[in-house]
């Protein structure tokens, strides 16, 4: 593997200075630095690292950032590839608005959206929390109080919020206020937060019709709050089911396998009652 040196040894400086990486990543990272430092060969020492990071990167125990690193090393540029989140947040446009949906783990939060016409961006992240610029593990640790979500910019002349919402409620379980399907805990409760009056109008008149419709036996739980800081989770998050679609595909394929059981259950319900009545 050919690399520019001071390219590499600039990442491994800032993921040593970088709060969010373990400690254990950290000696690690000090240890290749100070051995170039003191005259060790560069391409030895990285390749040193990476065999030292393998096992915890194969079983995806990496933190985020000093996974990206990993797959820059072993080059996988596909899941290396940085996410502008600069141009997402400077997206502008009279017929731009934002929507922000929190329904489970994020990965799986983005594709449905992401391939509709009419989306411009999906950005995956954490909001609701009381920690300024919180980490994946943070978060996952329930130590801020956010809940992992994605924040959507879509053209209003090529899709509706209500379009958004009415989607929001096909790929979550709005009955769980514990977590989405295989996700457990408070990070991943389902959660519509609101830009503005008329999306809490609009997000509120849907629920509402939801509940009513009867496909749904337990109450319907999913929350809708103001919008609050949205904080861009790591690159390694961003556009999960591009970079890594093989397991993606598999998570997905169970979350499809248990909503497609829920909706069917609904429309059998809503069926009954129309033959009662």
């Amino acid at each position: 593997m050919n690399f520019n040196e001071q390219d590499i040894l600039s990442d491994v400086y800032n993921l040593i200075l970088n709060p969010a990486t373990r400690n254990w990543e950290r000696e690690q990272l000090l240890i290749m630095k100070n051995a170039v430092e003191n005259g060790a060969q560069f391409s030895t020492e990285l390749d040193q690292l990476e065999v030292t990071l393998r096992p915890l990167a194969w079983r995806d125990n990496l933190t985020p950032d000093v996974a990206d690193f990993y797959s820059k090393i072993t080059n996988n540029s596909k899941q290396a590839t940085a996410f502008d989140v600069a141009k997402h947040q400077n997206l502008s446009s009279p017929y731009y608005e934002r929507a922000i949906f929190a329904g489970g783990c994020f990965w799986c939060m983005v594709e449905p959206f992401d391939t509709r016409p009419g989306i411009i961006s999906v950005l995956s992240g954490y909001t609701g929390g009381h920690v300024n610029k919180p980490t994946y593990e943070q978060v996952t640790g329930q130590k801020t109080g956010h809940v992992e979500a994605v924040e959507i910019v879509f053209d209003t002349r090529l899709i509706k919020y209500a379009d958004l919402v009415d989607i929001y409620w096909q790929i979550t379980d709005p009955t769980d206020n514990m977590g989405q399907i295989n996700d457990r805990g408070d990070e991943y409760r389902p959660i519509i937060f609101v830009e503005n009056a008329q999306q809490q109008k609009i997000a509120e008149a849907s629920k509402q019709a939801l509940s009513k419709s009867g496909k749904y036996k337990r109450p319907i739980v999913t929350q809708i709050l103001p919008a609050t800081q949205f904080w861009p989770a790591e690159n390694f998050h961003q556009e999960f089911y591009k970079k890594n679609p093989a397991r993606y595909q598999k998570m997905e394929h169970a979350r499809q396998q248990y909503l497609a059981m829920q909706h069917l259950r609904g429309k059998m319900r809503v069926s009954l009652n129309k033959l009662k009545n």
